[in-house]
């Protein structure tokens, strides 16, 4: 892609999502988000002799780059933290995150806008999480000569750094002072562009994180009394599609429980749920009647004519809800994107279950070949195995002890970047 082309395909996206965004929620708020954006960074007032900015595409890059940061405030307790996003889905539910001393939308990519930017924050470190490269604002770090990380990449031959067109891309890379991927297959197709030096295979900082949550888990009283005695399915990150494969099975088999959080929780997409699970009750609804009261709830929800799919419609549960299942089903896997995280509930020592669209995470279909991951193609093979792993305890314990081996084999990439910008002195005063 040459520069011109790239221009065109920022002034495209912007063009198009202010075209969109009178009907798209989330158009609107990246629209929204960006207006007046350089005034509030300028009113923060950023302070500090040492900060690190880290920039996340979104909410599920923030949940990667986290255990960095977390280990970057306790042994830099006096770094500024400032966190970047592109997506609305990552701002707006991170937006308070205790752990950032600021936290700002990232200004649409252009030659102004980085010097702008870079002029206002400052770093004295950069790192990125993943991906979500943007040519000027990395050219600018480049030319000021600011250090700057990837944090867990992940690369793959038909990405455009591989490709005769990938010639911006490519400059991209040599924006980075050191890369932190995922796996072997990362560092050679690196190798292949002659980037050779500073190229650490050190693992997916996502099992770091996975591993924090479940070793800090605090129980959810409302979900725990929802669950009482019975069997439970969690299904996480759930489309219409997942959906669909899963309702026949629900409807039918009232003594099991159902929580599903549902990947987008836009009140038609709510309902829709409601009429394809007939026997549903929202998160919100239930627990106003916990908290009202307690001890009657738990007599209801024992009683096998009360809802047993509950519907979860907020933001920010999942990676707990996980822990009280017997089975979990992860979403995304009959889509065209592909299967959300797996390893949120592999971590506990589940099966989990997925459709078929796993080509693109490696995790995924490592896990699957460890045993960790069963790949159904519809719903009759999804009920095949529901009933396999509620009925044999052999097979259940085969596949749950696999995902829990998967992850916590890969701990560790998290303490690799750390050491790393500790040795090289990239947080310490000369």
């Amino acid at each position: 892609m040459s520069i011109v082309l790239y221009n065109f395909f920022l002034w495209l996206y912007q063009v198009g999502i202010r075209i969109i965004s009178p009907w798209n929620r989330k158009a609107a708020a990246w629209v929204k988000g960006r207006k007046g954006v350089f005034a509030a960074i300028r009113a923060a007032g950023i302070k500090g002799s040492q900060r690190v900015w880290i920039h996340c595409a979104s909410l599920g890059e923030f949940e990667q780059g986290r255990p960095v940061i977390e280990s970057l405030r306790k042994i830099y307790p006096d770094v500024t933290i400032i966190i970047s996003f592109f997506s609305p889905s990552g701002y707006e539910i991170r937006k308070n995150y205790a752990g950032a001393n600021h936290i700002f939308y990232l200004p649409m990519d252009s030659p102004g806008h980085a010097k702008r930017f870079l002029d206002l924050v400052n770093p004295s470190l950069v790192l990125w999480v993943k991906y979500d490269y943007w040519y000027y604002y990395l050219r600018e770090l480049r030319r000021r000569k600011i250090p700057v990380l990837l944090v867990s990449p992940l690369f793959r031959e038909d990405q455009p750094f591989f490709k005769w067109y990938g010639n911006i891309h490519r400059l991209m890379l040599d924006s980075f002072h050191a890369f932190f991927v995922q796996n072997q297959r990362s560092a050679e197709l690196l190798e292949t562009l002659g980037i050779t030096r500073s190229v650490f295979v050190s693992g997916d900082t996502r099992f770091d994180r996975v591993i924090d949550i479940a070793e800090a888990f605090e129980p959810l009283p409302v979900i725990a009394a929802f669950c009482a005695d019975h069997p439970v399915i969690v299904a996480g990150s759930t489309w219409e599609e997942d959906e669909e494969e899963l309702d026949h099975f629900a409807n039918t088999h009232p003594d099991i429980r159902f929580i599903i959080a549902p990947h987008e929780i836009e009140a038609d997409h709510l309902s829709n749920m409601e009429s394809l699970f007939r026997h549903s009750i929202r998160y919100s609804d239930l627990e106003k009647q916990f908290k009202s009261q307690t001890t009657g709830i738990i007599h209801v929800i024992r009683d096998t004519r009360a809802p047993n799919v509950l519907i979860i419609d907020n933001i920010g549960m999942l990676s707990r809800l996980y822990y009280y299942a017997r089975i979990c089903y992860v979403g995304g896997g009959f889509g065209d994107d592909g299967v959300h995280n797996t390893l949120e509930a592999a971590v506990y020592g589940k099966p989990v279950i997925t459709g078929p669209v796993i080509d693109k995470y490696i995790e995924v279909m490592d896990l699957a070949e460890s045993g960790g991951v069963i790949i159904i193609d519809n719903a009759l093979e999804a009920e095949s195995v529901f009933n396999r792993l509620l009925e044999d305890e052999k097979e259940y314990s085969f596949h749950g002890e696999a995902a829990r081996a998967f992850v916590y084999a890969r701990r560790g990439a998290t303490e690799k970047i750390i050491r790393y910008i500790q040795e090289k002195r990239l947080l310490t005063s000369w």
